[in-house]
Parts: C-alpha cells; sequence; structure tokens
C-alpha cells in the first residue's frame, strides 16, 4: 500500500463522522457528502506528518467547509422545511439518495434541523460542534474567528433558542444526556424502580442478530426492558452516537455493542442494541469521559 492509499483508508476511518458533523450542518445528504469530497481533497493535497490528531484536523476541516456552503446560501437559502423532506419535495431524487435523506433526518430529529436553519452559520456551526460532538470551544473559536469566550456565548445563544423553540422536548441534548445518564447509573445499581421511571410503558427493546449471540432477547414493555437492564449494563460507557447521547461496551480498544437510545418527552421509547461491525463501522462514536 503507498502513502497515497494508507491515508485514503485513514480517511475512511474518519469518514462517519465528518458526514455526521457535515449533515447537522448542512441538512442535506448530497451537501454533506459534497463537504466530506471537499474535506479529502484538502487532505490528499496536505502534508499532515505532523498533525497528531487527524481526527480533530478533519472535524475542523469539514466544520470550515460546511461553514463556507452555509454563508455562500445567503439569501438563496430554500425554506427549511422543503430542504428537509426526502423525495422531489427537498429536491432530491427517488430510492437510495432519498432513502437515505429520510434515514438521516430521522437519526438527528426534523424539529431540531429545521430550527438549527434559523440559526446563524457561526451559532450553527458553535452549537453543533460543542453541544453534538463535545469539541472544545477553544478548537471551535479559530473556526468562527472569535474568541473562546465569545464561541462559548455564541453557543449559549444558540443552546437557548433550539431549548426554546424546539416543540418536542426529547430533542434536548441536555435532556437526552441526563436521562442516558440516569439510565446507565440504574443499570449499574440494579435499581428496578429506576429504571422504570425512566422508560415509556411500551418501550421496545431491538436486538441486531450479531448482539444476540451474547444471550439478549428482544423485548416489549417496560417491566421485560426494566427486567433485561437491571444490573446488566455495568460496563457501558456513556457516549455520542452520531451525535446523539447513547452508550457503548467497548474491549480490546474499539467498540464492541453500542446501545442506542430513542428519548420522547423524557422517556426511553426504545432501545438498539447494535453489534455487528458493518454498522459500528458507519456510525460515529465516541465515548464521553465521566
Amino acid at each position: 500500500m503507498d502513502e497515497q492509499e494508507l491515508l485514503a483508508a485513514r480517511f475512511e476511518e474518519h469518514r462517519p463522522r465528518l458526514r455526521a458533523v457535515a449533515y447537522r450542518m448542512l441538512g442535506s445528504a448530497a451537501e454533506s457528502d459534497d463537504a466530506v469530497q471537499g474535506t479529502w481533497l484538502r487532505l490528499s493535497r496536505t502534508d499532515v506528518g505532523d498533525v497528531a490528531n487527524l481526527g480533530g484536523w478533519l472535524t475542523t476541516v469539514v466544520a470550515r467547509v460546511s461553514l463556507d456552503m452555509l454563508r455562500s446560501r445567503g439569501t438563496r437559502r430554500e425554506d427549511p422545511w422543503e430542504s428537509h423532506l426526502p423525495g422531489p419535495a427537498g429536491g432530491h431524487a427517488a430510492g437510495i439518495e432519498s432513502e437515505e435523506q429520510a434515514e438521516l433526518t430521522d437519526s438527528v430529529g426534523l424539529a431540531l434541523l429545521v430550527v438549527l436553519d434559523t440559526l446563524s452559520p457561526a451559532e450553527r456551526l458553535a452549537f453543533v460542534l460543542h453541544d453534538m460532538f463535545a469539541v472544545p470551544f477553544d478548537e471551535i473559536a479559530p473556526i468562527v474567528e472569535l474568541t473562546p469566550a465569545a464561541t462559548r456565548q455564541l453557543a449559549s445563544g444558540a443552546r437557548r433558542r433550539v431549548q426554546g423553540t424546539v416543540p418536542d422536548p426529547g430533542t434536548d441534548m441536555v435532556r437526552r444526556r441526563e436521562v442516558v445518564d440516569a439510565f446507565l447509573a440504574a443499570t449499574r445499581g440494579g435499581d428496578f424502580e429506576a429504571l422504570l421511571a425512566l422508560l415509556d410503558p411500551d418501550v421496545v427493546l431491538r436486538v441486531d442478530p450479531a448482539a444476540a449471540l451474547s444471550g439478549v432477547a428482544g423485548a416489549v414493555g417496560a417491566n421485560a426492558v426494566a427486567g433485561t437492564f437491571a444490573g446488566g449494563a455495568s460496563a457501558a460507557k456513556p457516549a455520542l452516537i452520531d451525535g446523539l447521547p447513547g452508550a457503548v461496551w467497548a474491549s480490546g480498544g474499539g467498540p464492541r455493542v453500542v446501545i442506542a437510545f430513542t428519548i420522547e418527552a423524557g422517556r426511553i421509547v426504545s432501545i438498539d442494541l447494535v453489534a455487528d461491525a458493518d454498522h459500528l463501522g458507519r456510525m460515529d462514536l465516541r465515548i464521553l469521559d465521566v
């Protein structure tokens, strides 16, 4: 494998995260792919031999590319509701592309995307990078050409607007993180009643075939799901999964099982256990410090 092929392989390792960042910035699958491609072109023309953190460097580049694309829209920006609807209404071709757009939209939440469209490009970047991808303000500041303190204020203003406008409390990132943290604490302590309080009465646990090999089965209903997790997820760590709070079992230096949550009105309505290696490879996973 020559140097360019090695660089391409390293880039592919970071592609899921880069696409997740770009999509939350741009709200369009096609434009997100353009931003990621632009990031690859920048990488292929740059000597990154002295770059200690390639993932961080690439995140910065895709954020800058996305910011430039947002700014270039100007008054030409279409109605945000239209831009996020899959199919002809959103300007996307039918078939695979529209299905992909719908999947990406579902992963973020249409209401949140619409509110993000009301933010200025710099506000959106600060909010997305910090609140959804845990990028420190001192790394965001040079992108928006502000001090870290001013960048913090920028994100804070964006956060207040998002939390005050999005109609579904389940899209509140802070509340989502609180629910996930409470869930993990209850599982570690085997607190069945605490788990019941966090679960919707009709909660659904879905388990992919790879995760099922560990002996965990799907379940429906708060009692059944709470019984599955009480004391049974003590090794799980909080994580961001495609920018959303979740949890990961990791061993041997890599993720083995992802716990993805769907949260509505402060309660968990579904849990997905994902262990399929190909599926995990397409996710942007970031284990959080606790």
